[in-house]
């Protein structure tokens, strides 16, 4: 079926996801295309929508998306396409059942996350160099995205309330605003003092324009108009990307993988999984176990390389 030529019962549909469920026109044009590819295999197979398409042609249509080598993320968004399409021509009447209703959407690997190398971490942390309020900031911002774990939404929405100095901790509102008390190692509290300081922190107080309430956020915009207001979470993501492209680290480098860094550097140090999970305000132990894939592939890699008994190839790479 060409994808210019859309059936009654595809128009119908898209307008759904575009009046009733507002669905932005990239989305709506994935839709689209999905499931005009769909139908199009189905005219192949003399199937008549309306009437004898069965929960098995779909599965064979996922099967032929598997047998073309499509991406895994390809065919899980072809599939979630199709059975909403079918969900919906039963909500509506056109069809008698939804025999997409019981096709399960095939799993997307996870990629493993990227974790930097502790040399690679040491000279980002040490790429802020001066001793003006930017740097202060721009140096707090990395020991505490690494030294604490957090996201970059956890960052930039710390307040200064949320900040024990003396106790070298953090309150930290996560996903769904969990909270959770976070240590703070001493590099870290180091430099968040230094920042939270009349010499970082207060010294952009001072120079707002706007002298009204000050701004409770710990992490401040330091320029430009919108000095003293909260720091966003592009204008953090910046500073990351900004100090990494200065050591060399380019592309591979953004706030989440200081996060990932992190938890992968625990662990290759011994740290327990439940306390890593703790750190990291993770609901569920499976989303932290993903870390241990890149602890067991450092210690793959050592024995290949210095066991005796370990492939003579493996160790001469």
């Amino acid at each position: 079926m060409d994808e210019r030529t859309v059936s009654p019962e595809l128009e119908e549909f898209l307008r759904w996801l575009t009046v009733e469920k507002m669905r932005a026109q990239s989305t709506v044009s994935g839709y689209r295309r999905d499931v005009t590819n769909f139908l199009g295999w189905l005219d192949t197979t003399e199937k008549r929508l309306t009437t004898t398409a069965k929960q098995r042609d779909i599965t064979a249509y996922v099967a032929h998306l598997k047998a073309s080598e499509l991406a895994p993320a390809s065919v899980a968004r072809a599939t979630v396409a199709i059975r909403s399409f079918f969900r919906f021509l039963a909500a509506e009447g056109i069809t008698e059942t939804d025999p997409g209703a019981s096709v399960e959407v095939p799993p997307v690997p996870r990629p493993l996350p990227k974790a930097l190398t502790l040399e690679q971490v040491e000279s980002l942390l040490a790429s802020p160099v001066g001793d003006d309020p930017t740097t202060y900031r721009d140096r707090a911002i990395l020991e505490v995205l690494y030294g604490c774990g957090l996201r970059i939404g956890e960052l930039v929405g710390l307040s200064d309330v949320d900040v024990d100095l003396d106790g070298e901790l953090l309150r930290v509102f996560g996903k769904g605003r969990r909270e959770r008390i976070v240590p703070l190692g001493g590099p870290a509290q180091e430099a968040l003092e230094q920042w939270m300081s009349g010499v970082g922190r207060k010294a952009v107080l001072d120079l707002r324009r706007d002298q009204g309430p000050a701004e409770p956020a710990v992490f401040l915009s330091t320029g430009g108009r919108t000095r003293g207001k909260r720091l966003s979470r592009q204008g953090a993501w910046l500073v990351v990307r900004g100090h990494g492209e200065r050591v060399g680290l380019g592309e591979e480098l953004t706030p989440h993988v200081l996060r990932h860094s992190c938890a992968t550097h625990m662990l290759v140090n011994g740290a327990k999984i439940r306390y890593v999970q703790e750190l990291l305000g993770h609901r569920s132990i499976s989303s932290t176990q993903i870390y241990t894939a890149l602890r067991d592939e450092e210690i793959r890699l050592a024995y290949d390389t210095y066991h005796p008994r370990a492939e003579a190839e493996l160790r001469d790479k």
